[in-house]
């Protein structure tokens, strides 16, 4: 693995800065979002999507820039927040601290040991693409079938497998074929979708045999 050219320590510490300086945007979409009115959820929602929609396209063309990488993480934090405050209503603000701690922790290590290992999990593209349409399927046929809390509770076991599976999936190809300072702002936003896609079905878990 050649470090010299894509991985060396300037991109390293710009990608860190960035993750943290992305992070308190989204926190500070967070703490907006308690003050926008509740219509406005929906097309900051479909807003949201298309931004990221955007990113996606963009990011064939190496085109993906900090303005929009911002932007996304600003609406994000905002369309945050009714989710993180209907989970608040549900099982507690405790609850909520303990399933985010729980979410840092386990993301934290897989994302170490993706780092550190020598094991090459690119092969886990495929499935875990798979796994998040059969993700997607089970969250649609729920909205018309409700499921009961041992199914809710698989569905989120699921998702919280999925979303680690991605974890360790972009941190290993990170590691093991690097990043240009231009693919920074779509690796801040790869990183951040699977932390928050892991807190969100921790939450589900949590809140399983109270729906």
């Amino acid at each position: 693995m050649n470090y010299s050219t894509t991985y060396s320590s300037s991109p390293i510490a710009k990608l860190t800065t960035t993750f943290f300086l992305a992070l308190a945007v989204a926190t500070g979409g967070l703490y907006i979002g308690q003050w926008i009115p509740i219509g406005m959820y929906l097309p900051l929602t479909i807003l949201e999507i298309i931004l990221l929609m955007v990113m996606v396209f963009a990011r064939s063309k190496k085109a993906v820039g900090y303005p929009l990488m911002y932007s996304f993480m600003l609406v994000s934090g905002a369309t945050l927040y009714p989710l993180i405050g209907h989970y608040v209503a549900i099982i507690g603000a405790e609850a909520v601290l303990k399933a985010f701690a729980l979410a840092v922790i386990s993301f934290s290590g897989v994302a170490i040991y993706a780092v550190k290992t020598k094991e090459d999990f690119s092969f886990l593209g495929g499935f875990l693409t798979l796994g998040a349409f059969a993700l997607l399927g089970l969250l649609i046929i729920q909205w018309f079938i409700p499921f009961s809390s041992v199914g809710q509770m698989g569905i989120s076991a699921l998702g919280i497998l999925i979303f680690l599976g991605f974890t360790i999936y972009d941190m290993n190809r990170l590691a093991r074929h690097g990043f240009t300072e231009a693919d920074i702002p779509m690796v801040v936003v790869n990183i951040y979708l699977d932390f928050i896609n892991l807190f969100i079905y921790i939450l589900r878990f949590f809140s399983s045999d109270e729906d």
